[in-house]
């Protein structure tokens, strides 16, 4: 099993944004707001929370193999 030394705010970054593009998909998902407002809406959150894993990913990635 590989294991990570991750720092506990880089924890919470990274709970942050799944969370973060979890309520992305639940607002796609969900028929509580008008579509008008909740597209838009559950696509920005959603982009956000993918676009801010790629530098996570990066960062635990590189520093794995140093």
């Amino acid at each position: 099993m590989k294991t990570f030394d991750v720092a506990l705010p880089e924890l919470f970054f990274v709970a942050a944004t799944r969370g973060i593009a979890g309520v992305g998909i639940g607002l796609l998902l969900a028929d509580q707001l008008r579509p008008a407002s909740r597209r838009p809406l559950g696509w920005t959150l959603l982009g956000i929370g993918a676009l801010t894993t790629v530098p996570i990913a990066a960062t635990l990635l590189t520093r794995r193999e140093r």
